[in-house]
């Protein structure tokens, strides 16, 4: 796996992977069930990536939105394909919210909304909350 999927934890954070696309947990969760939708293939541009990878995507777009939709109760979501830093083709999916959730305890707040998403901020998953959103959202994966 290219360096891209790895800084966003890459195997450990993976909450599902397919042929063309894996769905990773960002470490630095913005928003309760900030995730990271990650091209397989180390393309530097959206459009190198084959026709089959544009299906997929948009399979994994529906269950991505229907379970954090199911897990967050998000009010909005964004999708942002930045590729500044990171290189290789992914997208940020920050569920957003007017008012904090909470998980098991840690509460969870959109310090952007309702503007932008401050996408350093948020709460920092440790191994054991990493492991234990990963599970909540497979639940909700359906």
């Amino acid at each position: 796996m290219h360096d891209t999927a790895k800084k966003f934890g890459w195997p450990a954070s993976i909450v599902s992977s397919g042929t063309h696309w894996t769905v990773l947990l960002r470490p630095q969760q913005a928003t309760l069930g900030a995730l990271v939708l990650c091209a397989n293939s180390p393309v530097l541009r959206y459009s190198e990536l084959p026709t089959a990878a544009f299906v997929e995507q948009g399979e994994l777009v529906l269950k991505i939105e229907n379970a954090l939709r199911s897990f967050v109760n998000y009010d909005r979501i964004n999708w942002l394909m930045l590729m500044m830093v990171d290189p290789q083709v992914h997208f940020h999916v920050i569920p957003r919210y007017e008012s904090p959730r909470e998980f098991e305890g840690v509460s969870f707040a959109d310090g952007g909304w309702p503007a932008l998403p401050q996408l350093g901020g948020g709460v920092a998953a440790d191994e054991n909350l990493r492991d234990r959103l990963i599970s909540a959202i497979r639940s909700h994966w359906g």
